[in-house]
């Protein structure tokens, strides 16, 4: 007989976790004007809000972080990062950041200025804040069959090149900040964008004469669904497909709290010695020196050990497996989620999950809600919240799918866990027409709101 799946991996430490009653749960909501953010982690039974940081180090990694060389500048644990983010993207010129909107705070200050456009692939939410935030507007070329959760595509990550070659057509060159690219395409759904999409839009960029970034913060899980998916790359080791990704775009920015699988961390790459030169002045002015930029030399060298571990097969098939067999166990009970399964969350449809709540009433917060009331677990909005308010209207911006994302941490969770993450689920399935109402805001922050709103329930 075949033998059954395992995970490549085997447990040193435990950390415990309390259930707490719904009762309290309902309490502790109501407590956090209902919103998941504002929960302490210890009223939190599964914790699924985000993959960003939440990762379990493994002991090379732990080890590591003893031998942190902690000099201001010119430290070991810069070059032996230097050298690792050299090898796995191909990149020469590098500087480390706290962590990946750093990334994006500082390259943006360099390629974005008022009235730019920034075409790609569904930037998220804080990719879209840094360029709203410059008076920028961010313009979603992904294709359009992402916005159908039940159509079968391998990438549906994807941008629309025709859809991305007329904006940029349309748009003054000295208009165009840049491209920005991000693999996995989070909020599609985590879908991958294919080898070919990539080099379609490196054409693209060569005849315009733009520049292409890449958001990177889940680069290996996109590779291992080209090395999956993708014909002509069943062959070639994750890496290899890595560094021809990478290949295609200009520069990078990097989460390193996703695939990296550490606690704190980020970076930025480039090709260009130039563009290296003036990102250089802002990472000095928001980070620290160019040799650590935000970061300890421990945390630089649990991220250069992250990154090799982060970038193996076997790691990636157990990672990408346990969501898989979420998503599969949720969308077997009939319930409406992204398919395929994405790499890194499973994204229920919370449009169709409560079809008679208003996108005004933010159904998918509402879901998110109902799902931590039923078992203590945190999975997050990708919906109206996310979506924020149009910076010139002022009005809502209502985006096509309602989402709840539950987002799995590398690392962390039996598939006990996600056993019980399908039944509280399936439970709230099985009394959705109970659930009346959304939400209503009682207060708002005027940008990326849905890390601190207040919400009601109205009535």
């Amino acid at each position: 007989m075949n033998l059954p799946y395992c995970e490549p991996y085997r447990i040193k430490t435990v950390e415990s976790i309390r259930q707490s009653t719904r009762q309290e749960r309902e309490e502790w909501i109501r407590n956090a004007s209902y919103n998941l953010f504002n929960l302490r982690s210890e009223q939190v039974f599964i914790d699924l809000l985000t993959d960003s940081g939440t990762g379990a180090m493994s002991d090379r990694q732990w080890g590591a972080i003893m031998t942190g060389d902690e000099s201001y500048a010119g430290a070991s644990s810069y070059y032996t990062l230097k050298e690792t983010i050299r090898d796995i993207t191909g990149f020469e010129h590098f500087l480390p950041t706290h962590q990946g909107r750093a990334a994006e705070n500082v390259l943006f200050s360099v390629l974005v200025k008022e009235g730019d456009v920034i075409p790609g692939n569904a930037h998220f939410d804080t990719t879209k804040g840094h360029i709203e935030f410059r008076k920028a507007k961010a313009v979603d070329c992904t294709v359009s069959y992402a916005r159908d959760i039940e159509v079968i595509d391998p990438f549906k990550g994807n941008v629309d090149l025709e859809r991305l070659e007329q904006v940029i057509r349309e748009t003054p060159r000295e208009k165009l900040g840049c491209i920005v690219m991000t693999v996995t395409n989070n909020t599609a759904g985590g879908q991958p964008v294919s080898m070919a999409n990539l080099r379609g839009v490196r054409e693209l960029a060569d005849r315009y004469g733009v520049l292409v970034v890449m958001d990177s913060a889940r680069f290996a899980e996109n590779a291992y669904f080209i090395k999956r998916r993708e014909e002509g790359y069943a062959g070639k080791s994750i890496r290899e497909i890595v560094r021809e990704m990478f290949s295609y775009a200009d520069a990078m920015t990097m989460s390193s709290k996703k695939d990296a699988i550490v606690n704190m961390g980020g970076f930025i790459a480039m090709k260009d010695p130039e563009l290296f030169r003036k990102a250089s002045t802002f990472n000095i002015i928001f980070e620290g020196y160019i040799t650590y930029g935000g970061m300890s030399g421990r945390d630089m060298n649990a991220l250069a050990q992250g990154l090799r571990e982060g970038t193996e097969l076997d790691y990636l098939e157990a990672r990408i497996g346990q969501v898989k067999r979420l998503g599969e166990k949720i969308h077997e009970a009939g319930i409406p989620v992204q398919l395929p399964i994405g790499g890194h969350a499973v994204f229920i449809d919370a449009g169709r999950f409560f079809p008679h709540i208003p996108a005004s009433e933010f159904p998918a917060q509402r879901l998110a809600v109902e799902i931590y009331i039923e078992g203590g677990i945190r999975g997050t909005e990708i919906g109206t919240l996310l979506a924020d308010r149009d910076p010139v209207t002022g009005e809502n911006r209502y985006p096509e799918l309602e989402l709840v994302r539950l987002a799995i941490p590398r690392r962390v969770y039996t598939d006990n866990h996600m056993d019980y993450v399908a039944a509280a689920v399936q439970n709230v399935w099985e009394r959705r027409d109970q659930v009346r109402r959304g939400f209503a805001i009682k207060w708002e922050a005027p940008i990326m709101r849905h890390f601190t709103v207040e919400l009601e329930l109205p009535g």
